[in-house]
């Protein structure tokens, strides 16, 4: 095997396992920056040995077993550190007895992981940098590109978080029963964080992410798997396939959004749709629903229509009527608004929008006024609807969008109207 390709296997069997041997690891030292030293180590042996033996059978359970043979080195370097490691370890053992063995007997710990990476006590951008660095396996670097972060701000993010669980003693461990309803949707809100920036990407170049998209639909396919009772988990993964399964249509060639009346559904991706209106039907049994669930729900819909005009708009409002109840937010009227206008009639959504206007947690958005721009502009209130898109314009940090929104403004402001090849929407799942 060439050096080249050796680095390759173990590059994609690191980032496979990766999760699974911190979290581990972490058990065992109760501190993640060793966990990650000896992980690294057990990474660079891989890289010495495998090209001269071959990639083992099971190469999650030989990194775990090189990583947890003794780092003397370690110990002798900093002996004070390796004596507050053990005390940690003791401590770790008294509290909480070994987790169960899973496949290829390397104990699978992640869910302790989770918990701690979306801990409450640590500020929510530092817990997306943490989780993608700890669970996703990602670079600082590469936290720094997802966010488009200077590398500093997610270095000193990663760092803070670490510093956090020493100082307050956060404990690696599952919250019990009891406990889940609290700490679960912190977990969930990170996943979905990581998602929605891969779905339509705050700022740069594109619009889409596919690869914080993937990598949120992987985590969350691990954590339902972990927590396989809990309907939440399968509703933010019916969320991510329905919406992920229309990538292909959801851009034209120059990357500029494509609306979804004017989608290819030939593009949409069938397998991940068949998916993800099954897990809706898991998501919605058994009690009520959660804001995940119906916003899955609310994403089978636009699936599957034949079209726009075939949407069951009505199941659509009604789906956002019981969202507004269980998960209230200024996002989720907005979407109501839309969908409303979809049923009734763009005259009927204005309203209710307009309400929206003295929110002071829609302000910096672009999405209020873009709504608002495209409902008058089907009103044909044209001059009131460049005003709108010029509103947007100011707010929006995506260039696909950004166009998008300078060719919707162009429209309303030429003379002649003239249609659109295409455009994007307010509502989730609906672009």
């Amino acid at each position: 095997m060439s050096d080249g390709r050796a680095a390759g296997s173990v590059e994609a069997v690191f980032r496979e396992e990766r999760g699974r041997l911190l979290a581990a690891l972490v058990r065992q030292f109760g501190d993640l920056d060793l966990a990650e030293e000896v992980a690294s180590d057990a990474v660079t042996a891989a890289l010495e040995r495998w090209p001269v033996d071959g990639v083992p059978a099971r190469p999650g359970a030989w990194l775990l077993t090189t990583a947890r043979r003794p780092r003397v080195d370690v110990l002798r370097r900093d002996r004070a550190y390796a004596a507050r490691l053990a005390v940690l370890a003791a401590e770790a053992d008294r509290a909480e007895p070994p987790g169960p063995a899973v496949d290829d007997d390397v104990p699978d710990e992640r869910l302790r992981l989770f918990f701690t990476c979306c801990h409450p006590a640590l500020a929510p951008p530092d817990r997306v940098a943490l989780t993608l660095r700890c669970l996703a396996g990602l670079s600082t670097p590469e936290v720094a590109r997802a966010f488009l972060q200077p590398t500093a701000t997610a270095a000193q993010r990663i760092v803070r978080a670490k510093k956090k669980i020493r100082a307050a003693r956060i404990p690696f461990r599952v919250p019990q029963a009891h406990e889940l309803p609290d700490r679960l949707p912190g977990v969930l809100g990170v996943l979905y964080v990581i998602f929605t920036e891969g779905y339509a990407a705050s700022t740069g170049d594109d619009l889409v992410r596919a690869d914080l998209c993937a990598e949120a639909i992987r985590l969350t396919r691990i954590l339902r798997r972990l927590l396989p009772r809990e309907r939440e988990a399968a509703g933010l993964l019916a969320l991510m396939l329905l919406i992920d399964a229309r990538r292909a249509a959801r851009t034209g060639p120059d990357g500029t959004p494509v609306l979804l009346e004017h989608q290819d559904r030939a593009l949409w991706d069938p397998v991940a749709i068949a998916e993800g209106r099954s897990l809706v039907v898991e998501a919605l049994t058994g009690g009520t629903p959660g804001g995940y669930a119906l916003q899955a729900a609310i994403a089978a819909c636009h699936v599957e229509a034949a079209d726009v005009a075939t949407t069951d708009w009505p199941q659509v409002v009604a789906l956002y009527d019981v969202l507004a109840r269980v998960a209230p937010s200024p996002l989720v009227e907005l979407n109501r608004a839309v969908a409303v206008a979809m049923r009734d009639g763009p005259a009927a959504g204005l309203p209710l929008l307009d309400a929206l206007e003295g929110d002071r947690r829609l302000r910096g958005h672009h999405l209020l006024p873009a709504a608002r721009a495209d409902l008058l502009r089907r009103l044909d209130r044209r001059a009131e609807a460049a005003q709108a898109y010029r509103a947007a314009l100011e707010l929006v940090g995506n260039e696909p969008e950004r166009r998008y929104l300078r060719r919707r403004l162009a429209e309303v402001s030429s003379p002649t109207p003239r249609p659109a090849a295409g455009g994007s929407s307010a509502a989730p799942g609906a672009g």
